[in-house]
């Protein structure tokens, strides 16, 4: 069998030339991965690059649970009660509080009674969150390693969503109560790592949306991004980027197993 020659710079194996802005390494290689398909990671850097991790921290919302359809449609209920504009609205939500946004776009209104508003809207459609494609395979697979959930959402919605769908609560859990800066701030994956006993460089960040990426990389952590909310070129500051949680799980076994231990 002929052997196999490595991808020229910036591209995947088996992959077309990627638009600019999808990887942060002007010289990027991809690594022949062992899974190949459409799950495969795509304009990644060398895994190997990578600290092997100690930890494993997850953001939620786009990762772990399918909640873009009820957001977008709470927002935008809320929106055009207040008369504002549901597209502007929405343009500020993506893996942000809900007390952050709504100090941004309505900062003329009470934050407790939109809170309260809002709460309700989220209340109506709890039905419709179901667990991405993945997850439940991706958690079991975590029991090999320490992993927490650093998550713009409360701790109401998210153990709700948690219970209903079946995914597994870890014992360490950071939600927006818990810090006084959301995402971006790195407040959140600070204390997720602080909490787990390890240090934020020993951990790998699984995210969906550039404030989270920005947030991780800002703590010190590795990040691998999945492209359920976002495009590549969106996400271009991650380390890594997957299109599925299946692929984002062979690129944790290879940190694990290929990444640098210093």
């Amino acid at each position: 069998m002929p052997r196999r020659t490595a991808p020229p710079p910036g591209r995947c194996a088996g992959s077309p030339p990627p638009p600019t802005g999808h990887c942060r390494a002007a010289a990027c290689w991809c690594r022949w991965p062992r899974r190949t398909g459409p799950s495969s990671p795509q304009y990644s850097r060398e895994v190997g690059d990578v600290r092997a991790p100690a930890a494993v921290l997850f953001d939620v919302d786009g990762v772990l649970l399918d909640t873009g359809d009820l957001f977008r449609g709470v927002w935008s209920r809320w929106a055009a009660g207040h008369g504002l504009d549901p597209g502007r609205v929405l343009a500020r939500t993506s893996g942000r509080r809900t007390a952050d946004v709504l100090d941004e776009v309505a900062p003329h209104l009470d934050p407790a009674v939109e809170r309260q508003a809002l709460d309700a809207l989220t209340r109506e459609r709890m039905a419709e969150v179901r667990p991405v494609s993945g997850a439940a395979p991706l958690l079991r697979a975590c029991r090999r390693l320490p992993w927490a959930i650093v998550t713009s959402g409360s701790r109401w919605f998210v153990g709700e969503c948690f219970r209903s769908t079946g995914l597994p609560l870890p014992a360490v859990a950071v939600y927006d109560e818990d810090v006084r800066h959301g995402k971006p701030a790195p407040e959140g994956y600070v204390t997720a790592a602080r909490r787990l006993g390890v240090t934020p460089d020993r951990c790998v960040v699984i995210e969906d949306a550039p404030d989270g990426v920005r947030a991780a990389k800002s703590a010190g952590c590795a990040v691998f991004a999945v492209t359920t909310t976002h495009t590549p070129a969106q996400l271009a500051e991650a380390d890594a980027c997957a299109p599925t949680l299946a692929a984002v799980r062979d690129l944790l076994w290879r940190a694990r197993d290929e990444g640098v231990d210093r």
